[in-house]
């Protein structure tokens, strides 16, 4: 029961978020409903989706894993490891500096580098689902903004090298927040001294 609604949560939330890269479609709906009614619509779908998303993987986890391989601990290793850039690309992304005029997209670069980080150390069938869609959406993702003639992002303005700081200084505490507090607090899982 779980899965399933993990799965349509997925559906939602990913739906909405590739819809965004469908151009002429978008552009349908915000002429029907409005700017503003579009992005009403397109936060409670998403709002929604994350919903189903979280329970339904909180009840997937409570009523049993589905194994389907165990990760070798130093691939949990190199997942911990690999948070960290990916959290930093995700805020360079919002402090555009250097490093998002180098990546171009450093927000779906880091969704990227998460969903990979956390398909390496995951080994259950509910995982392999939610990462992995993940995953691909942020592939198709950015395939599709290589075909836009727009940017695809918010217009923010873009600094230099002490954009890039603050970035990764943002970066380091949201990492240590995760890995500390929300992982372990939130998702009941300790990321460190398991």
């Amino acid at each position: 029961m779980g899965l399933a609604v993990m799965v349509a949560g997925l559906v939602l939330f990913l739906g909405a978020h590739t819809l965004t890269t469908q151009r002429d479609l978008r552009a349908g709906l915000i002429a029907s409903w409005g700017e503003g009614g579009y992005k009403i619509g397109y936060a409670l779908v998403s709002l929604a989706g994350l919903a189903l998303i979280v329970w339904g993987f909180a009840h997937y986890r409570a009523d049993g894993m589905i194994e389907l391989w165990t990760p070798p601990r130093a691939l949990k290793h190199l997942a911990v490891a690999l948070m960290l850039p990916a959290v930093i690309l995700v805020v360079a992304a919002y402090i555009r500096g250097r490093i998002y005029t180098t990546i171009k997209h450093p927000m779906l670069s880091g969704v990227k580098l998460w969903a990979a980080a956390h398909l390496i150390a995951n080994g259950d069938l509910g995982g392999i689902i939610l990462f992995g869609s993940f995953l691909g959406w942020a592939v198709f993702d950015r395939i599709s903004l290589k075909r836009r003639a727009d940017p695809g992002a918010p217009p923010i303005p873009v600094g230099g090298l002490g954009n890039d700081m603050i970035a990764v200084a943002v970066g380091i505490v949201a990492y240590l927040a995760l890995v500390f507090a929300f992982h372990p607090v939130v998702i009941g899982i300790p990321v460190v001294g398991a």
